[in-house]
């Protein structure tokens, strides 16, 4: 009688029985449906030219070697992977050996997780050749225009937490002792642990002394750029990620980020440039977004819409110049008051007469120029001065100019140039406003859609080279959603 059978009887029962080996049958193509996103994905990703992941392959019928993974599964399983919100590589692999979707884009194959990793970042620039063929297909297809083009950045995580950055003093001292350990090995055939244990002990100790020689090498650029007396965290690196820099985040704290320049086209929401940069400010990111789309698609973008980030005179310039329409947004300036005193009179007590090219200060008297005092990319400075005599005179001296004892007051005039005064003209009519206001729900669907769908919302590699690649995969995998979206309701449109 069963432990678990209390009634009396002896009834029949099929209990479960886990101490047994079994055979089955397994037809691989029914592990999924007709209708399931791998099928797509696959089928999609055959349909582009893979010749340079294929001509990377060192094994070949001629010369022998281990046979190569089909970079089309590989590249299918990242994609697939990444849209179901995995990234990383173990969870991939551990997933090939259970998940019906892994195991038929593997054709029931055991893939290692370091094969995963490796793939993901040592071809990049094969995976940046097919983001530019899926970029080709869409735009046959009229599915990208370059009419519109949003210019967003968003922050990702950098696999390094906040206490890994440290001061030069404490990088050399953990150089110093990695030195020391990895001295003190010695030679990893005469110890008795295993050599295989004892070789990825002496490889990763080795890995670690290289990243405290870069994090060093980044400390030493972060001066040069930010000059030696850099205070706080501009004269840290983190030591597990040295290209990662602190970054304000969407919730008004700071974190190790990479900054990801993303240019969506406004028809359907296709990503058409992509790139990491170490710059927390995106004001120098848009003219190498411009140019990025110009190489990938051969032709301009019309039109640029981007945040008052990315608003700069030096931008207005550089897109009048590349003869694209740039719609932006730049607060109003008011004139620089050179104010020394707290009760001084502000420049706008000063009335500028442009016929004669002259102010005239309160008390009635001739400010004239006196030259040029500053020029920068869409725009120049003027000075305007006083006689010394009038303002000696003065009732109002001690609170116009109490510090000239030489000279009389002087004040300043911007004159904008010709293409900045036309974006202001135009940037303060309804149509401009209203096409300004689309570049919110473009763009920032992209970076939602990569952050929430996918999960890239810290990135599982280090470095700013890996990041890129990453950030591509993951750009590259939105376009394929997108295209195999697009498809869906073009051929429904078609039918009915």
């Amino acid at each position: 009688m069963s432990p678990r059978d209390t009634s009396g009887n002896n009834p029949l029962i099929r209990y479960v029985n886990r101490q047994q080996m079994s055979w089955q049958a397994l037809d691989v193509d029914k592990l999924i449906g007709e209708e399931h996103p791998a099928r797509a994905i696959w089928e999609l990703v055959g349909s582009l030219d893979l010749t340079g992941f294929y001509e990377g392959i060192a094994s070949s019928a001629e010369q022998g070697g281990r046979p190569a993974y089909d970079p089309q599964m590989l590249i299918s399983l990242w994609v697939y992977a990444y849209s179901e919100g995995i990234g990383s590589a173990r969870e991939v692999a551990r997933r090939c050996g259970f998940d019906p979707a892994f195991r038929w884009l593997t054709g029931l194959q055991e893939v290692n997780y370091h094969t995963l990793a490796d793939f993901r970042v040592q071809r990049q620039q094969e995976l940046d050749e097919l983001f530019t063929q899926v970029l080709a297909a869409l735009s046959k297809e009229g599915w990208i225009r370059l009419e519109q083009v949003m210019q967003d950045g968003t922050k990702i995580g950098a696999l390094a937490s906040g206490r890994s950055f440290q001061r030069e003093e404490g990088i050399r001292e953990h150089l110093q002792r990695a030195r020391k350990r990895l001295a003190e090995m010695g030679d990893p055939r005469n110890e008795e642990a295993s050599p295989r244990v004892k070789k990825a002990q002496e490889r990763a100790r080795q890995e670690k002394q290289e990243q405290l020689q870069r994090a060093l090498q980044e400390l030493q650029k972060l001066k040069e750029q930010k000059g030696a007396g850099a205070a706080g965290e501009q004269n840290k690196v983190s030591v597990s990620d040295p290209e990662a820099r602190f970054m304000k985040q969407s919730d008004g704290g700071l974190a190790p980020s990479y900054n990801v320049q993303i240019s969506s086209d406004a028809a359907y929401g296709i990503i058409v440039g992509v790139e990491v940069t170490q710059q927390a400010n995106d004001s120098a990111q848009l003219l190498p977004a411009v140019e990025r789309i110009e190489e990938r698609l051969r032709r301009k973008p019309q039109q640029m819409v981007a945040d008052g980030s990315y608003t700069t005179r030096e931008a207005i310039e550089q897109m009048a110049e590349r003869g694209i329409d740039f719609l932006g947004s730049m607060g109003r300036e008011e004139m620089p008051s050179g104010a020394t005193h707290p009760r001084r009179l502000p420049p706008s007590a000063f009335v500028f007469d442009p016929e004669s090219n002259r102010f005239r200060c309160p008390e009635g008297k001739l400010l004239s120029p006196r030259g040029r005092q500053h020029e920068g990319p869409g725009v120049i400075y003027y000075r305007y001065r006083a006689h010394a005599e009038d303002c000696f005179s003065c009732s109002r001296q001690a609170e116009c100019c109490p510090g000239n004892q030489r000279r009389g007051r002087s004040v300043m005039r911007r004159e904008e140039s010709a293409a900045v005064t036309a974006f202001r003209k135009k940037m303060a009519s309804a149509e401009a406003q209203q096409q300004y206001r689309r570049r919110a729900h473009i763009a920032e669907f992209c970076h939602a859609w990569i952050k929430c769908k996918l999960g890239l919302r810290q990135f599982h590699v280090r470095g700013a080279i890996k990041a890129r690649a990453e950030a591509l995969w993951a750009c590259f995998t939105y376009n394929l959603q997108q295209w195999i979206r697009l498809s869906i309701v073009h051929t429904a449109a078609t039918i009915s």
